[in-house]
């Protein structure tokens, strides 16, 4: 058995090289923190940790105790619409109790390999998370057993808002904003952002005022005092799509990679201070990039909206056999940026690696297998 440590507050496991340290918080499986170029005089912590991990609270939402850094949903968003299951937020892949199966350090790669029987729908999810040595990217695998079905699913990645950060995307299709986010809610949040509307330019995203009419929410931490959620759906292509978010004063960038077959959105969580009821009381400050199959944070959506989505080639759920895992191939990671590199333009992919490219021009190159997307495997 692996020797577990009290990492904020949750018993955590721990994996690590020369370049990475990731923990793993056996509490719904939330992966943070993790150390970049961890030996530098200056390591890169991008995830975010809540602020009330050494209070004595209650929950109503258990995923709201560890909740930290990235972890895997399914179902992504609120249990009602599965109310004859009776889901926990964001499911119990995020808030039950993960096992320890095996790690392994071999060939310049390190392992390390977790799994949960869930109970409301039995099924079982083994979680593999991999790092190489030389890199600063973390690669995971969330495969799928015995589930029968349709089902929401996403990576909930959450960034500090200790951070600014500029925020782009692959080439988005539609950006929706939630149908109802009115102010306050019974939580006591306030939404900055005009419900139920439709944008291509998350810089250009419809405000509820007059003045400004519509806010820029590539950019965060902004509109402080609101808590805003949207989701944007990628286009269709045959290259991974991804997410980059640029640190330009501490000269680094976190991107995330996905198969858009397997996660074709990104809803994205803009908590700054927006929300009081408790545990957040107003403190909190963080940004979910969280890539999804699903329908913004509706569980399983509202049937009429999804259908209509999905004959618009908007895709909110897959459909899991008893006979076939499913796996869900996912990537993050960090690199060092040069000072002037701005927002990410692009992302290119050639043999091993890819390169960034910045509004101002400048490219930045990184040693990643992007193939385990597509394969799994990583070699």
């Amino acid at each position: 058995m692996k020797k577990e440590v009290i990492i904020a507050n949750q018993p955590s496991w721990v994996l690590g090289n020369e370049t990475v340290t990731v923990y793993v918080a056996k509490s719904g499986g939330h992966m943070a923190p993790v150390v970049f170029d961890r030996k530098s005089s200056e390591p890169v912590r991008p995830y975010f940790i809540n602020p009330w991990h050494a209070e004595n609270l209650s929950f109503v939402n258990a995923v709201e105790a560890p909740l930290r850094g990235d972890f895997f949903c399914m179902p992504f968003g609120e249990d009602s619409p599965f109310s004859d299951e009776g889901h926990p937020l964001h499911g119990e892949t995020a808030s039950a109790v993960w096992q320890f199966d095996a790690e392994s350090h071999e060939d310049g790669i390190s392992t390390l390999q977790i799994s949960l029987e869930t109970q409301i729908r039995p099924g079982k999810v083994e979680k593999i998370i991999g790092i190489k040595e030389n890199q600063t990217v973390i690669y995971m695998q969330d495969r799928i057993y015995q589930f029968v079905g349709e089902m929401t699913m996403g990576h909930h990645a959450t960034l500090s808002g200790e951070h600014r950060w500029q925020i782009s995307t692959s080439p988005l299709l539609i950006g929706m904003t939630y149908p109802d986010n009115g102010a306050p809610y019974a939580d006591g949040a306030y939404s900055a952002l005009q419900p139920g509307q439709t944008f291509d330019d998350l810089t250009q995203v419809p405000t509820k005022w007059k003045n400004p009419k519509t806010t820029d929410c590539s950019v965060f931490p902004a509109r402080e005092g609101f808590v805003d959620i949207v989701q944007v759906f990628y286009n269709p292509q045959k290259t991974p799509a991804w997410t980059a978010a640029v640190d330009a004063e501490n000269q680094f960038l976190w991107f995330s990679l996905k198969d858009p077959r397997i996660l074709p959105s990104m809803v994205m969580w803009m908590e700054n201070h927006g929300r009081h009821g408790s545990p957040w009381n107003g403190r909190n400050c963080c940004i979910g990039l969280e890539d999804v199959c699903a329908y913004l944070g509706e569980g399983k959506g509202i049937q009429a909206v999804e259908q209509l989505m999905a004959e618009n080639g908007l895709p909110t759920r897959h459909t899991l056999a008893a006979e076939k895992p499913f796996d869900v191939n996912y990537i993050e990671g960090v690199t060092r940026i040069p000072a002037g590199f701005n927002q990410v333009q692009d992302i290119s992919f050639g043999n091993g690696e890819i390169t960034f490219t910045s509004d101002s021009g400048q490219q930045v190159k990184l040693s990643v297998d992007f193939d385990f997307l597509y394969s799994g495997k990583l070699d």
